[in-house]
């Protein structure tokens, strides 16, 4: 038998960084994020975002991997936001994520982190966000692909 505590906070942006996340989208998709990651054997602890990107502190199964579980919540979502909002068929999330394995004690930190995503962002951009993200976790970046 296998025991794991898997807890990643997961970032990643609409398209172009339009906004499409209004607040008649984002509870509808946290509640069907949370679905997608339950059918991958997972658990969604936390989930918000301001209107141009979308973070989820999660618990994964170590049976799949971060990419395919990423994939399937950004395809499934992004199929369900055309289903739902006849009106936002350009609505699309942009390529690539942002992924950080959290410990166990941080997760209350970054539950409050995540609650907090509007407030926090009259304060700051997505992008100096990105890249304080990205320092803290000491990931290696280039700037052009921050945009």
């Amino acid at each position: 038998m296998s025991f794991t505590n898997l807890n990643y906070h997961i970032v990643y942006s609409t398209k172009e960084r339009r906004p499409f996340l209004h607040a008649d989208i984002l509870p509808q998709l946290v509640k069907y994020t949370g679905g997608v990651i339950r059918k991958l054997q997972g658990q969604l602890l936390e989930a918000n975002g301001p209107e141009d990107h979308f973070h989820l502190l999660a618990i994964l199964p170590p049976t799949v991997a971060i990419s395919e579980c990423i994939q399937k919540m950004k395809a499934g979502s992004s199929g369900w936001i055309h289903t739902t909002f006849p009106n936002h068929q350009d609505f699309g999330w942009q390529d690539g994520y942002a992924a950080f394995s959290i410990s166990h004690s941080a997760v209350p930190r970054v539950l409050n982190y995540i609650q907090n995503q509007q407030e926090h962002h009259r304060k700051m951009t997505f992008e100096e966000e990105l890249i304080a993200l990205l320092k803290r976790h000491n990931i290696p970046y280039d700037e052009r692909y921050l945009r």
